[in-house]
């Protein structure tokens, strides 16, 4: 077996999930022939028939297929990492930290359980599957209780104004029920997004200390703009990505700035 096959596997996936959630088809054939005209427009190019092999191999017989390197890193810089190495790393470091919270949540239990048995348990006789019972009860009213009163996203909010729109650059609350045709394209509140997502209106205000690393961009039709946050161009759909020295000094610095680029 191959010594990367699961992670050659996993990033298949990882790859054909993100291409089928930027696209509205919804066939095989449709996302991948979608990710294969982003792979040219943005990064180097693959045939969608290459990338159907990989996931047949791959995903669907679960045998070993023999990418090349560059590819594999190719494909996890659509994802956002810088190579396959990186890729790797971090899917491994989320997978152990999983597997250490779980350990220790076992090992507390194991080792210092959290109930301890009451006299009118012990007296009465109450055996385990009794006291197992008892406790599903007590954490279940917990877990599955509903609070009468609900707070929506910021305190005090109505129901109503759980939803917000782009007006071309930044987040604004509306109410949902709104029906007017300037808001048809309202979304579910996101906090996050709604105080900290901005498109960035003064690009001669960005300078290398400020903006590379720190800003994030979308091209489209020759067209960038910047924002202040990761995550989608609300006009275009299309993943942002994170501002380096050259693409600011091309489409942002004032031809006078000079940096320099390691």
């Amino acid at each position: 077996m191959s010594k990367f096959l699961s992670e050659k596997k996993k990033l298949i996936e990882d790859v054909y999930e993100k291409a089928s959630s930027q696209t509205t088809e919804t066939s095989f054939n449709g996302i991948i022939l979608h990710l294969e005209q982003v792979l040219n427009d943005e990064f180097e190019g693959l045939s969608y028939k290459s990338f159907e092999n990989y996931y047949k191999a791959l995903v669907e017989n679960d045998e070993d297929y023999n990418i090349k390197t560059s590819i594999l890193d190719n494909l996890s810089r659509y994802l956002g990492y810088d190579t396959f190495k990186d890729y790797c790393s971090e899917w491994r470091t989320v997978e152990y930290s999983i597997q250490q919270a779980i350990s220790k949540i076992v090992i507390t239990i194991i080792n210092k359980p959290i109930l301890t048995m009451p006299e009118f348990m012990k007296k009465n006789g109450m055996g385990i599957m009794e006291m197992a019972l008892v406790i599903c009860l007590v954490t279940g009213s917990v877990v599955f209780s509903h609070p009468k009163n609900k707070t929506y996203g910021f305190a005090g909010m109505s129901p109503s104004m759980e939803c917000m729109y782009w007006d071309g650059s930044e987040y604004k609350l509306v109410d949902c029920n709104d029906k007017n045709p300037k808001f048809d394209k309202k979304i579910p509140m996101d906090e996050d997004n709604l105080q900290f997502f901005k498109r960035i209106l003064r690009k001669d205000t960005l300078t290398y200390k400020n903006a590379v690393g720190k800003t994030w961009y979308s091209k489209y039709n020759g067209e960038v703009e910047f924002f202040t946050k990761d995550g989608t161009d609300p006009d275009t759909g299309r993943e942002l990505r994170k501002s380096t020295a050259l693409m600011l000094q091309k489409y942002a610095f004032q031809q006078s700035d000079s940096i320099e680029v390691e």
